[in-house]
């Protein structure tokens, strides 16, 4: 992190800007907005700012003086001379008084960042004063994608604060409570303008409260997809962020778990060939504890919990222990490590249709239905194969499929590290032996991966035939 995101509270507040033209207003703008009391010291001040805040702020007219800094609690540089600014933020840094000197980020003790003002929510985005215009792009998504009731359901909730910690002593019952009201009905109200009836409505659920039974949390199983955080849903972000105990797998990149609530607890449980963190029956036991403690949680799996993630097992002890679950699907590693390769799983001209299995060695053998996998236009995927790959190579040719059938594997797909082989049957087993390859993998067998090197677009690293 580069800078430390901080707020600082200036109403009533002392504060200098040397400069007084037209970037010296933007900035004023901002502090007179958060109630700061302005003084300017310049030899003039431009007519537009003189006209929108000259009653409010005190002009010094003249130039910049070393003892001007005295007293402030921030102070700005915006003249149009860059030695008058230098000397400005040497002043200031000397006795630890913020600045910022417009334009010249080595020159700040602290940045503006561009702002989303929903007050009293507000939101900063910053990248560290190299790339404004993206901070600026950034802050016109998000200004289309916030209403401004967000403003007025926040200023709501700090109301009704005291009342709801009389009703609900408990900091967790409380923060479940707003978390109802911030996805529910309410909130609605106050999105489409009916402020009145919403506060009504929470004054309800506030009496209410008190006699809710809070003592069971839920589980939400939620696939996180094949490593790229730009695949996962919404919906499994949504509830990232508000769960209070995250178990993750060893597939969970870690960028994806670190869009989860800061605060929550997390709890490795991966599991890699022959090692498990957590042996899987203490997961599901795991998972009924926690939520009888009143918890919410996010049970983290990489890819889909449905595709060969043991999300059925997992549910199954939830159901039977009467612990309500919710299911979020992920994209599975054979869309995601597939379209992210270039190579897409049915084509008319290659497969009609496509076949996931899993390559997991038990009792030192691959027990699959190798018939099944050897019939034309299809392509067969196949996961956790990279051991196995010699064996399933030898007994694809053994049933009938030929030696020159294409093949890829792809390891660690959609990250900035993923890489793709590519060969035969007959080849590929070579082609990996001098490898170091890093799970997670996925094979691919099919004519459709001769389409990957007209069709691959994330800059992957190829090792061809």
């Amino acid at each position: 992190m580069q800078n430390y995101p901080i707020f600082v509270d200036l109403k009533d507040q002392p504060c200098l800007m040397v400069g007084g033209g037209p970037v010296a207003l933007r900035k004023i703008r901002l502090m007179i907005s958060a109630g700061a009391k302005i003084t300017v010291v310049a030899p003039e001040i431009c007519s537009d700012l003189k006209a929108e805040f000259g009653h409010q702020i005190q002009h010094l007219a003249r130039r910049f003086e070393d003892s001007d800094i005295i007293g402030y609690r921030l102070i700005t540089a915006a003249t149009s001379e860059p030695e008058v600014n230098k000397h400005v933020s040497a002043l200031a840094q000397a006795i630890n008084i913020p600045v910022n000197v417009v334009d010249q980020p080595t020159l700040c003790s602290f940045i503006t960042p561009s702002i989303v003002d929903r007050s009293p929510v507000l939101i900063a985005i910053s990248t560290g004063g190299d790339a404004p215009v993206l901070a600026r792009m950034l802050r016109a998504k998000l200004e289309a994608f916030i209403p401004a009731s967000y403003g007025r359901l926040a200023a709501t909730m700090g109301r009704y604060r005291d009342a709801l910690k009389r009703a609900l002593p408990e900091e967790r019952d409380r923060r479940m409570f707003w978390e109802k009201v911030v996805q529910g009905p309410i909130s609605e109200l106050f999105f489409s303008g009916r402020n009145d009836d919403a506060e009504k409505q929470l004054e309800k659920l506030i009496e209410s409260s008190s006699t809710t039974d809070n003592s069971t949390g839920e589980v939400w199983l939620v696939g996180a997809g094949p490593g790229d955080p730009d695949l996962l849903t919404f919906r499994a972000l949504r509830l990232m962020q508000q769960a209070d105990v995250v178990l993750y797998d060893r597939l969970v990149s870690p960028e994806i778990l670190n869009l989860c609530r800061r605060d929550a607890d997390r709890i490795y449980v991966g599991k890699r060939r022959a090692e498990h963190a957590v042996p899987q029956g203490e997961i599901n036991q795991l998972l009924v504890d926690l939520a009888k403690q009143g918890k919410s949680v996010v049970r983290l799996k990489g890819g889909d919990p449905f595709i060969f993630g043991r999300g059925g097992e997992e549910i199954e002890l939830l159901a039977q222990s009467d612990v309500p679950f919710q299911i979020v699907p992920g994209i599975t590693a054979a869309s995601g490590c597939a379209t992210y390769a270039g190579i897409p799983l049915t084509h008319r001209d290659h497969a009609q249709s496509c076949v996931f299995v899993t390559g997991h060695l038990k009792n030192g053998t691959v027990e699959l239905n190798w018939p099944m996998l050897a019939n034309p236009n299809q392509t067969v995927v196949i996961y956790m194969g990279l051991v196995g790959l010699p064996y399933i190579c030898e007994k694809l040719v053994e049933h009938g499929v030929s030696k020159h059938m294409p093949i890829a594997l792809i390891e660690q797909g959609t990250t900035n590290n993923q890489r793709v082989y590519t060969g035969t049957l007959d080849t590929m087993p070579s082609i990996i032996k001098n490898q170091e390859v890093k799970a997670p993998t996925l094979i691919i067998i099919g004519s459709v991966v001769s389409l990957h090197h007209a069709l691959s677009w994330f800059n992957p690293q190829t090792e061809p035939v």
